[in-house]
């Protein structure tokens, strides 16, 4: 929908928040039915935190809720036969832990139940084994997969699933709340670990790129934490004191360009976009977003400087996403008449501050769908009318 890129000069170098530093996802190293309508959806939970609560207690409700992933690949072996008349040889393939994550069950009906861990923790995997929390290995099967918001939907037999996990709503998260971060750091030997900590920010913009290192999709929006998150937390929830998974585990802050370590910035995928994709993943197996097409860079990474003499923008505009660009000559922002430097400040009249909100707004709606995009052009407001069309991210 959105790839964040660099308004090359004349914007003074903006670029994607994250840059200069380095994000290490958390698994590549060695690592009953409850908030489900009658449709099978899952829902987000009130939120029930009242008084003063026991991190003993939530984890005790919860942490049979929490697995360890193991990502097998295939291992082949050659072995030889000999007998007196002939020889041969034969192939036989083993399945090896390449790596390993965490993962939480957070429904169970009809014989089935249904677990969310991160897309990286299964990305190339042959098969997928589950952990539960008595030690019980069961084979997974992988519903469904999106590597932009870094989740995974899985699902095995329920027979064994004592808990499941309810999502608390991350849009009603504050700074300094304290949470717990359950999983299994370095693998299962260390299975059902908890941390704690809390929030340190609600949203915030995260680097997010493709596994090759390639493919920028743009930010992603995260709940940073001072929790403790290790290799192998990865899929792991992020929990309230009401017992809620607030967040899913999913990537760390190391160090800088510089190579000055970092500690305590763990960060979490909100479980309200968790929510929105497990069920497009379960519903249909994949996710396909809407696109405006275009390329974008947030305004508080323009200098003031550019946005009197590039921009053009009166002072009372304060926040937005400048277009830096257009996806290809079929970009649906483009053809609607927009244009380069043109700053976005809402969608549908709901204010547009930065990147975060430009996705929260325009991923709720579908391909197809017509949105109104209010803009300044230099000191002019505008409003164009697009008509979405599916993302190629």
């Amino acid at each position: 929908m959105i790839a964040t890129a660099v308004l090359a000069g004349l914007l003074g170098g903006g670029v994607a928040v994250g840059a200069g530093y380095v994000y290490t996802q958390t698994t590549n190293f060695i690592g009953k039915t409850t908030g489900v309508l009658g449709n099978g959806k899952t829902t987000i939970q009130a939120p029930t935190i009242s008084g003063k609560t026991d991190a003993t207690k939530v984890y005790n409700n919860l942490k049979g809720a929490v697995v360890s992933v193991l990502n097998q690949q295939k291992s082949t072996a050659s072995t030889s036969q000999f007998s007196s008349s002939s020889s041969s040889s034969s192939t036989s393939s083993s399945f090896q832990t390449a790596s390993e994550g965490s993962g939480v069950i957070y429904k169970a009906t009809n014989g089935v139940a249904y677990l969310v861990t991160n897309h990286h923790v299964v990305s190339g995997a042959d098969r997928i084994q589950v952990v539960l929390y008595d030690g019980t290995k069961i084979t997974a099967k992988l519903v469904g997969s999106d590597a932009m918001t870094d989740l995974a939907v899985l699902k095995i037999v329920s027979s064994d699933v004592k808990t499941v996990a309810q999502f608390g709503n991350s849009n009603q998260i504050k700074t300094g709340q304290t949470v717990l971060a359950i999983g299994s750091p370095l693998g299962t030997d260390y299975a059902s670990s908890v941390t704690e900590g809390i929030i340190s920010a609600p949203k915030r913009l995260v680097s997010n790129t493709s596994e090759s290192g390639k493919t920028n999709y743009g930010d992603s929006v995260a709940i940073q934490t001072d929790a403790a998150i290790n290799p192998g937390n990865s899929g792991g929830p992020l929990v309230n004191t009401a017992g809620q998974v607030v967040g899913i585990n999913s990537q760390k802050l190391t160090e800088t360009d510089e190579g000055e370590s970092v500690e305590g910035m763990g960060f979490a995928i909100p479980s309200n976009t968790v929510v929105n994709i497990a069920n497009k993943l379960v519903k249909y197996g994949k996710i396909v977003r809407p696109a405006l097409g275009v390329e974008v860079v947030d305004l508080n990474e323009v200098s003031t400087e550019d946005r009197i003499n590039t921009l053009k923008l009166p002072s009372k505009v304060k926040g937005g996403v400048v277009i830096a660009g257009f996806s290809d000559k079929n970009s649906p922002a483009k053809k609607a008449g927009m244009k380069k430097y043109d700053v976005i400040v809402a969608v549908n009249g709901k204010k547009v501050s930065d990147l975060a909100d430009m996705r929260d707004i325009i991923y709720k709606f579908s391909i197809g769908d017509s949105v109104k995009i209010t803009y300044y052009r230099g000191s002019s407001e505008k409003i164009a009318t697009v008509k979405m069309s599916e993302s190629l991210k």
